[in-house]
């Protein structure tokens, strides 16, 4: 296991809110979709907007194995919205226990909650390849379609675009 100290911008299910430059001890575990990131790290930056209509714009993102992306996520609505990242399986599994228990509180690396017309943001390493997804998992917000899909190329996918555009 991997520890190492992550500046987290995202505030507990339960409502309360990290400072954006608080240093909060966070571990670094393998899951299947990735590894929280160092921001030393990042090589792009991707804006995602969610707003009370139950949406992510954009719903669909692209990256690369082994990229670490820094996600800010904002918030447009008038209600609490979440991003987390995960498996289909894993985000439906915990949005049924949000479902039961919508004040419980947790904070991982993969997840930003955001208060209304706030920002908060995730680095992330996708250091394996698939299709996975995110989504806000609060009482009916998932039900209602609060979904979006990130497809990780895998590493030698990358590597054969870059030669096929050198060779043209």
């Amino acid at each position: 296991m991997i520890v190492a100290w992550f500046p987290l911008a995202a505030g507990a299910h339960g409502g309360s809110t990290h400072s954006p430059a608080a240093m909060v001890p966070a571990v670094r575990e393998q899951q299947d979709w990735g590894i929280a990131g160092l921001q030393r790290e990042v090589t792009r930056t991707i804006t995602v907007r969610m707003d009370d209509r139950m949406r992510f714009t954009p719903d669909r993102i692209d990256v690369g194995e082994g990229e670490t992306v820094r996600l800010v996520v904002h918030n447009g609505g008038g209600a609490l919205h979440e991003l987390v990242i995960g498996t289909s399986t894993a985000l439906s599994g915990h949005a049924e226990l949000m479902q039961r228990f919508p004040d419980m509180e947790h904070d991982e690396p993969w997840m930003a909650h955001v208060p209304a017309g706030r920002s908060g943001e995730i680095v992330w390493t996708f250091n394996r390849p698939g299709r996975f997804e995110f989504a806000c998992l609060l009482a009916g917000h998932f039900a209602a379609g609060m979904i979006g899909a990130i497809d990780v190329k895998p590493a030698f996918t990358q590597a054969l675009a870059k030669e096929s555009a050198t060779v043209r």
